[in-house]
């Protein structure tokens, strides 16, 4: 929906469709774009309305024929009478971050390889590494996966993916929108050092029909159903979607039949429950309640080689729930109020043998915020948001060695330490924000935080700021953009609690710098390039205390992460979307003074992504992915014997003057000592070679295939897809294996060729 001469998409538009001759006729209204859309029409003649205040009423006829999509572009003229009228475009507001990539609805549901998982699709965003294989593990711009922070509308949820990152804890039905930010994030956002993936599930469809979709597949099935109802003059609308894995009815006793020891399959279930109304036309209040729970159990049948204690079964458990209250209200033109609180509970236990760990946390999170509009150049964001937790945790675990013995024992033969104990923590902070325009087409964005840890009784105080400007405005636009920021994140519970904790210890502390620019090459081709640099101090290092009840620990380590992204992105239309992301990065640490500097441990060089998806026609869409990335980092106890290479080695003067000699030999010596015999138990414990991540596995290259097949009825539509991973069956390396007395070595090869073939309907 366009007004008449010129471009400018008109939002807010009543479009009103019925059939020609009488009968029930529909209303949407235009979104940001001015967009609508019509499903399911039969073939026939429809009558269409249009209205908008302050334009003159459209109305007109349009045919729809079988099997055809019919696509029209409107023109409003505005009202002959006089006086002002007041036209509103709305469109992308700019960010208040140096970066944030918003992925849509269509992009997250057709990516191949994803299984259309909405959050798995963040995967493919620049400064994303890949995770090791099966691990659902976040990883952004080299920082560690603890340092970066998922919400879900605005409420903190401890777990992004369930086991085995095959799927997310959230569902693609329910989602409204992901925004990813991968570093020099709002002042809004705190308590991590890496980066904020913040997702909104969407409001249940208001057009007063029963809609409903049924999805089986080859690792879940699931259940959505929703509908608006009308209750005096207010609209309450309701979802309820819920989800269970599936595989756990075909992989357990097939890998039972193999011999691999297991008694229970993976198993996750997740569910959200949303009641929305409106109290006013600008104002929306929302109570939802969602959650997860995964559960994994193994057999073990022989001790693992190196830990003659372990043996019987090993399990896994975690779960969350949020039941969360969510208020929004537009109070004028220039004032605006967001705020959510949230009641959770976490659960996070795991066994192996007689050795333990249980955590169960309660909390209590809330948000606010808000924002003021002084003029078109000056708005004012302020806020606070509060962290309340209350935690029991109770573990059997070993103490460690002591002072003096060799670190490589097996830790399932030293002696066990139980601890149980409760203990909370609160963490309120607050946050001003300005966004101001100085000249036409540029953004200034200066914030201060303010945060209070309990825990260890400090405060951190986090000025930030980031700023846009458009070279060029208008088609074709040409941005430039940069930032620079404080983030702290406190330490762990077990790092700073006594009685195994040091509560002197600081929060861990990250300096955020970046530049870069972005230009629309074309209506629907953007490009973005981003240069980014972190500065890493203070953060929390473990080392051998005084005993083994003891560890020390300290805010020593230092590090540094240094990279460029690039995303080369074709914007969905009618039939593509596409885009090519590439990250170059390093990410260093040193542990403390003294210390060399080493790659972290989720170091990843190159990653290269390039992906797309065209529709064929005929309810027919195809898509591909390529992914190539550097492999992963391993510590290493047998050498690669196809490393040929050769270090310099000197031997010191002796005191009768001999001059030192100097003989090159090679990396890895074929007579080297790979492990020691532990005499009490007879098992192997492994000597590394070299130090800790100094080995990286051969390169990761991967192409996945995605087809799929709508099938549209009169009150429903039924479709079909086959998501194939890995097409060339390529033996990606993930690991390596040792034999018993680590002489020997073995690449582990990651999932082989994978379809899977989904079913859905809906209404």
């Amino acid at each position: 929906m366009l007004a008449a001469g010129g471009e400018v998409s008109l939002a807010g538009a009543k479009v009103k469709i019925r059939p020609v001759g009488g009968g029930t006729g529909t209303e949407v209204v235009t979104g940001e774009k001015g967009s609508f859309s019509f499903e399911g029409l039969p073939p026939g003649q429809y009558e269409i309305t249009v209205d908008l205040a302050g334009y003159e009423p459209l109305v007109l006829t349009e045919e729809i024929i079988s099997g055809e999509r019919t696509e029209v572009k409107y023109r409003l003229s505005t009202r002959a009478e006089g006086g002002v009228i007041d036209v509103q475009v709305r469109g992308a507001k700019p960010p208040r971050e140096v970066t944030k990539r918003t992925v849509t609805a269509r992009e997250i549901s057709r990516i191949p390889g994803t299984n259309g998982d909405a959050l798995r699709s963040i995967q493919n965003l620049p400064g994303v590494a890949r995770p090791p294989a099966i691990l659902g593990l976040l990883i952004v711009r080299g920082s560690a996966p603890q340092d970066s922070q998922t919400f879900i509308d605005g409420t903190p949820v401890p777990l992004i993916y369930h086991f085995g990152g095959l799927s997310s804890v959230v569902p693609t039905e329910v989602l409204e929108k992901i925004d990813f930010y991968p570093g020099n994030f709002s002042s809004q956002y705190g308590r991590v050092m890496g980066g904020i993936v913040d997702v909104g599930i969407r409001s249940p469809k208001d057009d007063g029909k029963l809609h409903g979709l049924v999805q089986v597949d080859l690792i879940d099935a699931r259940l959505l159903v929703e509908k608006t109802f009308k209750i005096g003059n207010y609209p309450l609308k309701l979802m309820a979607a819920a989800r269970r894995s599936y595989f756990d009815a075909w992989l357990g006793p097939v890998l039972s039949a193999a011999g691999g020891g297991v008694t229970q399959a993976p198993v996750y279930y997740d569910y959200q429950l949303v009641a929305e109304t409106n109290p006013t036309p600008n104002s929306s209040l929302r109570a939802s309640f969602f959650g997860s729970d995964d559960a994994l159990e193994l057999l073990l049948a022989d001790p693992a080689p190196g830990e003659p204690g372990i043996s019987g079964n090993a399990g896994l458990h975690t779960a969350f729930q949020r039941v969360q209250l969510k208020y929004e209200n537009q109070y004028s033109q220039d004032d605006s109020l967001s705020t959510v609180v949230a009641y959770g509970h976490d659960e996070l236990g795991f066994s192996i043998g007689p050795l333990y760990f249980n955590l169960d946390v309660d909390t209590i999170t809330g948000r606010l915020e808000y924002t003021h509009r002084f003029s078109d150049s000056i708005r004012l964001n302020t806020g606070f948001d509060v962290y309340r937790g209350f935690y029991d945790v109770a573990f059997r675990l070993p103490q460690g060695p002591a002072p003096g013995q060799p670190p490589n024992q097996p830790f399932s033969t030293q002696q066990t330490r139980s601890i149980s104990q409760s203990g909370e923590a609160l963490y309120p902070s607050a946050y001003l924000e300005m966004e101001l325009s100085p000249l036409k087409g540029m953004k200034l964005i200066p914030g201060i935080r303010v945060d209070y840890y309990s825990i260890n009784d400090s405060v951190d105080i986090s000025p930030r700021f980031a700023g846009r400007y458009d070279i060029r405005q208008g088609y074709p636009r040409t941005t430039i953009k940069g930032g620079v920021g404080l983030f702290t994140q406190p330490p762990a519970f077990q790092e700073v609690t006594p009685p195994l904790g040091d509560p002197s210890l600081v929060s861990n502390r990250a300096i955020h710098y970046a530049i870069g620019a972005e230009q629309q090459l074309t209506k629907q081709i953007e490009v973005s390039v981003e240069g980014f640099y972190k500065q890493l101090d203070g953060l929390v290092r473990t080392g051998i205390g005084a005993t083994t009840d003891v560890r020390a620990f300290s805010n020593t380590g230092t590090g540094s992460v240094v990279g460029a992204e690039t995303l080369l992105k074709y914007n969905p239309d009618d039939r593509f979307f596409g885009w090519l992301a590439y990250t170059l990065s390093r990410s260093a640490r040193v542990d403390g003074p003294g210390q060399p500097e080493r790659l972290a441990n989720f170091d990843q060089t190159h990653i290269l992504t390039v992906l797309g998806s065209y529709k064929l026609g005929w309810g027919l869409e195809f898509g591909a992915r390529f992914r190539l990335v550097s492999g992963n980092l391993v510590t290493p106890t047998v050498c690669n014997s196809q490393n040929n290479q050769s270090r310099l080695s000197i031997s010191a003067p002796t005191t009768a003057g001999t001059p030192p000699s100097y003989n090159w030999v090679p990396v890895c010596d074929p007579n080297r000592v790979n492990a020691l015999l532990h005499a009490p138990s007879g098992a192997y414990t492994q000597i590394p070679f070299g130090s800790a991540a100094s080995e990286r596995l051969p390169l990761f290259h991967q192409l996945d295939l995605r087809l799929d097949k709508r099938w549209q009825f009169k009150s429903w539509q039924f479709s079909a897809y086959v998501d194939v991973q890995n097409v060339y069956n390529n033996a990606n390396s993930e690991g390596i294996q040792y034999n018993f007395n680590f002489t020997s070595r073995q690449f582990v090869s990651g999932l082989p060729i994978l379809p899977s073939i989904g079913l859905r309907g809906e209404m």
